[in-house]
């Protein structure tokens, strides 16, 4: 059964006062939401819970075309941050012309980190499919909140994810909602571990075959970005990752940079100014650029 198949999704849109207390950015038209869904977790059981929905636009009222920008999950606290915002990465986006929504997914920040439908199980047996599934359910949730917002145009998507949301925009990609234009995936994996096995993601070969799965049903492009030092998951594993996308027919674009800081995984986060030209040049080509700017100050190579 796919992912969708099995979604059930609340649209009552609800204030949310426990993730709202941040400091919104107002130059950013931040504002909050939150949507009700119903995903399985790895041992096929439903999970209801709520998905936090960070709203960013660029000034006017649109619409604009949507970037979904889909966050990673920690080793040590999910509980942090409260809610997911990234907006120096949203920016980006926002000067070039998108709406930007950043879900805080079921498992994660204030509102709570259990249930947790993105367990995959223990590291020896992992379960890879069902957690694609469970967050590919709610990024969809995501998307048809966005189909309701008259600011926005989810008919031109843009799917970006980092870590974990890498790997789960690609499994999201893969079936191919309509509207998608492109996928971004920075350092897109599942299983890593940089304290108890650095570069060495718990069952690699099994990512590798959902990746493959992913590229047979995929059709629009995707860009790949990955370094040559990130711990959680080391270049052997990002490229054999690649290749069997590829090879099973997907289009994708593949980068691996070189190392960055002491663990190259927080590349999206800490090295803005090194992925923005990769990505500038990637939206050109594909002619998803809404309108031509500048860098943002601080991101020229």
């Amino acid at each position: 059964m796919r992912a969708f198949d099995w979604l059930s999704m609340t649209l009552a849109v609800l204030l949310a006062p426990a993730v709202v207390a941040q400091e919104n950015a107002a130059d950013l038209h931040e504002e909050v939401a939150q949507i009700t869904v119903t995903v399985q977790d790895f041992l096929h059981r439903p999970v209801a819970g709520t998905v936090v929905i960070t709203q960013f636009r660029p000034a006017g009222p649109g619409p604009f075309p949507l970037v979904i920008l889909n966050h990673g999950r920690s080793a040590t606290d999910r509980a942090q941050p409260a809610r997911f915002r990234y907006t120096r990465q949203v920016r980006y986006f926002t000067e070039r012309g998108f709406a930007v929504l950043v879900p805080t997914r079921i498992g994660y920040g204030a509102m709570g980190i259990n249930p947790d439908p993105e367990d995959s199980g223990a590291c020896k047996n992992k379960s890879y499919a069902e957690m694609a599934a469970a967050a590919s359910s709610e990024i969809l949730a995501v998307l048809a909140y966005a189909k309701q917002q008259p600011y926005l145009d989810a008919s031109r998507l843009l799917l970006v994810g980092q870590s974990v949301g890498g790997y789960t925009s690609i499994a999201t990609a893969a079936q191919n909602p309509p509207g998608l234009m492109a996928t971004i995936n920075f350092a897109g994996g599942s299983g890593g571990d940089p304290a108890a096995h650095p570069g060495e993601p718990c069952e690699g070969y099994k990512l590798e075959r959902m990746y493959a799965n992913f590229g047979s049903t995929s059709k629009l492009p995707s860009l790949w970005i990955y370094t040559d030092n990130d711990l959680y998951f080391g270049p052997r594993y990002s490229q054999a990752w690649h290749a069997a996308f590829v090879k099973a027919g997907g289009v994708a674009e593949f980068h691996l940079l070189p190392p960055f800081e002491t663990n190259g995984h927080s590349l999206f986060t800490r090295g803005i100014a090194l992925w923005t030209p990769v990505v500038q040049q990637f939206l050109e080509k594909n002619k998803i650029l809404p309108i031509p700017v500048a860098p943002i100050k601080g991101t020229a190579p």
